[in-house]
């Protein structure tokens, strides 16, 4: 009597020949519900109906009133008297000179405290103006920021009481 012998790879037993043929047709898998998407569909439906909900409760309910944005304006200030500081001679950069008059806008509370004293605008107009290159005063766009900025330092040094500051000379030499 003839012996088979086989050799086995990787640890796998011999397949019989009814498993074979088991092997060859793929198994079908059973096809997936519809209630999984229908559910899907209701949940996403869900979430955007709250979203909008939540939406139109923020612009009904939490939104701030523009009423209140009127409350936080500034009132407008009552122009007062036009104060004329005396001119001064400054000296700008590379021996070049700027002859400077202001006159400052007061409010209309600044006669109240009777005089203002001008000193102190003087001496803020000299500090901003001295120093500075003769191209850079000469341009109209630097000159009104600086102009600009002195009737922002003059409002606080003055509590408010200097509006605003008008050029009456401004020549360079």
């Amino acid at each position: 009597m003839s012996t088979e012998q086989r050799v086995m790879v990787g640890g796998r037993r011999p397949l019989s020949e009814a498993a074979r043929a088991g092997a060859a047709k793929p198994e079908e898998t059973p096809e997936p519900p519809a209630k999984k998407k229908s559910k899907k569909l209701v949940l996403i439906i869900g979430v955007v109906v709250l979203l909008a909900a939540a939406a139109a409760a923020w612009f009904l309910f939490l939104k701030p009133a523009p009423a209140d944005a009127a409350e936080h304006e500034p009132e407008p200030v009552v122009l007062g008297a036009v104060m004329p500081v005396d001119s001064v001679s400054l000296n700008l950069a590379n021996g070049r000179y700027l002859r400077l008059g202001i006159a400052l806008q007061l409010s209309a509370e600044a006669g109240a405290h009777g005089e203002l004293d001008t000193a102190r605008a003087l001496d803020q107009a000299i500090a901003l103006f001295s120093g500075r290159d003769i191209a850079e005063v000469s341009d109209p766009a630097v000159r009104d920021q600086l102009v600009s900025d002195l009737a922002h330092q003059l409002s606080e040094t003055y509590h408010g009481e200097v509006v605003d500051v008008y050029l009456t000379e401004y020549v360079t030499q």
